[in-house]
C-alpha cells in the first residue's frame, strides 16, 4: 500500500529555517515525482515544488523560489523540503504526494489539478511563522 509520511513541521521564527521530510513506503518510490503542497488557513492547495523521479529536475512556486530546496533521497525513500528565509505567509499545512509525471509548472497548478494529478497525499505537516 502506498504511503507518504510527512515530518519536521513547528513553529519557526521570521527568517528562519526549517526542513520538511517526505517519507515513503509500499511502492517503487524512485519511478514517481513528488511534489510538496500547502495548503494556508482559508486558502486553497498550493503548488510550492516538485521534482522528479531521479531528482534531476526539479522547479518552485515564485513565491518560494530561491529560499526553498527541494532533493531526494531514492536509496533512503525520502524527500526533503529545506525551506529558507521563512515569512508569515509561509504558514500552512505542508503536504507531499506522488506523480506518475514531472510537472515543470507546479506553482500555476490549479487546486483542481493539484488533486487530480498527484495522489496519495501524506496527513500534511504544519508549519507556523510567527514571532
Amino acid at each position: 500500500q502506498l504511503q507518504l509520511v510527512e515530518s519536521g513541521g513547528g513553529l519557526v521564527q521570521p527568517g528562519g529555517s526549517v526542513t520538511l521530510s517526505c517519507a515513503a513506503s509500499g511502492f517503487a518510490f524512485d519511478d514517481y515525482a513528488v511534489g510538496w503542497i500547502r495548503q494556508a488557513p482559508g486558502k486553497e492547495h498550493e503548488g510550492v515544488s516538485c521534482i522528479s523521479s531521479s531528482g534531476g529536475r526539479r522547479n518552485y512556486a515564485s513565491s518560494v523560489q530561491g529560499r526553498f530546496t527541494i532533493s531526494r533521497d531514492n536509496a533512503k525513500n525520502t524527500v526533503f523540503l529545506q525551506m529558507d528565509s521563512l515569512k508569515p505567509e509561509d504558514t500552512a499545512v505542508y503536504y507531499c504526494a506522488v506523480a506518475r509525471h514531472y510537472y515543470d509548472t507546479i506553482g500555476a497548478m490549479t487546486a483542481k489539478a493539484l488533486k487530480d494529478d498527484f495522489r496519495s497525499w501524506g496527513q500534511g505537516t504544519q508549519v507556523t511563522v510567527s514571532s
